[in-house]
């Protein structure tokens, strides 16, 4: 049977395995454009651009993300039940006290978000505090700290910059192509590699984004058990994770671009199980993590 311990030291192993593998596609499909345009500072550059504007969208992610989601801070008079349950929690993970922030929306739902522990955000929607009880309410915001003790903010940035560096590069070898590279691309060798460039630049972009989404499956498979660690009762999180799942309540302000953020996903509706439908999903299962929460042993 895997232990709470096991179960985090798995998917820490995963994730960075994940991780490598995306490092080393970028090399190969770094290596092939610029053995195709025969200048490897358009490889430096386009890297350098990608890196400097996923930084600014990672500094400023948090405001950008509470004004998404309409999210407003509160103080601890407004909610003193919700305000002890994340400074008990926090005391126990030995993590700063984040900011606390309700967004209004009646679906049943979390996330966090910040560049950074010192700059962390915790927000809830209205719909969590009224359709979970305590025991539920610390499952969750056990979760949402456990993203940020493990730094996830800054995990999902570098993932961010790896995949934007690749949609670049896909995207400025199409339109480059068309102008054609020297002559030589009439020989054998060169249409070879025209057909190889092309075709990495059109599926580069898609198994770029796979790998992304897997990475964020195993990190919210991560905040589970570690989050279950910390409060060292995982029925509490499973109950909570299938109340959330199961609510049919809409959420106005779900958006592509922020529900890999979500504790669930925001989106609701019939999803499928097939393989390929699981592959291009932001969260596990639920069925999925459930399983894993109900057959750990906290001992």
């Amino acid at each position: 049977m895997a232990t709470l311990y096991n179960q985090a030291d798995s998917n820490i192993r995963k994730t960075w395995f994940l991780i490598s593998g995306f490092l080393v596609f970028i090399i190969l499909l770094g290596w092939l454009f610029s053995r195709y345009f025969q200048s490897p500072a358009i490889l430096y550059l386009a890297v350098i651009f990608s890196v400097l504007t996923s930084f600014s969208s990672y500094w400023f992610s948090d405001k950008i993300v509470l004004s998404m989601t309409r999210s407003q801070p509160i103080k601890e008079e407004d909610n003193r039940e919700l305000f002890h349950v994340v400074e008990n929690l926090c005391i126990t993970a030995g993590v700063k006290m984040p900011k606390i922030f309700i967004m209004p929306e009646a679906q049943p739902n979390a996330f966090a978000t910040g560049r950074n522990e010192e700059h962390a955000v915790v927000v809830v929607t209205q719909g969590l505090l009224q359709k979970l009880n305590k025991n539920e309410l610390e499952g969750v915001i056990a979760h949402e700290l456990s993203h940020i003790k493990n730094k996830d903010m800054l995990l999902q940035t570098v993932v961010v910059v790896l995949a934007g560096i690749v949609a670049m590069l896909s995207n400025f070898f199409l339109r480059i192509s068309f102008y054609g590279r020297s002559s030589d691309d009439n020989n054998r060798a060169g249409a070879l590699l025209a057909l190889l460039g092309l075709v990495a630049a059109i599926l580069a972009p898609i198994a770029a984004t796979l790998i992304q989404l897997a990475i964020s499956r195993k990190r919210e498979f991560l905040a589970d058990a570690s989050g279950a660690l910390l409060t060292r009762y995982p029925e509490g999180l499973a109950n909570a994770l299938e109340k959330i799942s199961t609510d049919p309540t809409p959420m106005r302000a779900a958006s592509n671009s922020t529900a890999h953020l979500f504790i669930s996903s925001p989106f609701k509706g019939r999803k499928g199980n097939s393989w390929l439908v699981k592959l291009f999903m932001t969260h596990p299962p639920i069925e999925e993590r459930l399983a894993a929460l109900r057959g750990m042993d906290i001992k």
